[in-house]
């Protein structure tokens, strides 16, 4: 039997966190990802009435919800937020969404300068969804949230370091 393309979300998270140990990389991650995913929003806004970017956020809904419940109502919610406001921007600045779009990926790219390794969605496409997650899930353990969380992540992320070293 294959294995299921929705394994558990903390194990996303760890594969995820292996490309992202550098705090700079993470840090432009904190922008270029939220930038990135609104950028999509906007670019979708205008075909078909705005209807694109809701496709957009029931694609990624059902990702998530199959992933994790609750992370899957917090990332909905989050994509539902940008695709109001990606609609709202499209109305009145279209422009605005491929700025944002190359902004958002050479901030990515000179992250992972910054990490000496390749983006993590290009050894797996599901990169493309779990990044969002991770920076939601990094911004809460720097607001002292999700300690349990970020211990488990911390000791994977170890034991890999111990492998790599073997």
């Amino acid at each position: 039997m294959a294995a299921s393309p929705f394994r558990p979300a903390i194990d996303l998270l760890a594969q995820y966190a292996e490309y992202h140990r550098d705090r700079r990389n993470i840090a432009t991650h904190f922008v270029g990802i939220p930038a990135i995913v609104l950028a999509i929003m906007v670019l979708l806004a205008r075909p078909l009435g705005g209807a694109l970017s809701w496709l957009a956020v029931l694609f990624a809904a059902q990702f998530y919800l199959r992933l994790d419940l609750r992370w899957g109502v917090v990332m909905s919610a989050l994509f539902a937020l940008a695709a109001w406001l990606g609609v709202t921007i499209a109305v009145h600045a279209y422009w605005f969404g491929p700025v944002l779009f190359v902004g958002g990926w050479a901030l990515q790219f000179l992250g992972h300068v910054y990490e000496g390794k390749k983006p993590a969605f290009l050894d797996d496409l599901r990169g493309l969804l779990i990044g969002p997650l991770f920076v939601v899930v990094e911004l809460l353990f720097a607001l002292g949230l999700l300690r349990t969380l970020q211990q488990e992540l911390r000791s994977r992320e170890d034991a890999l370091t111990v492998d790599a070293l073997v």
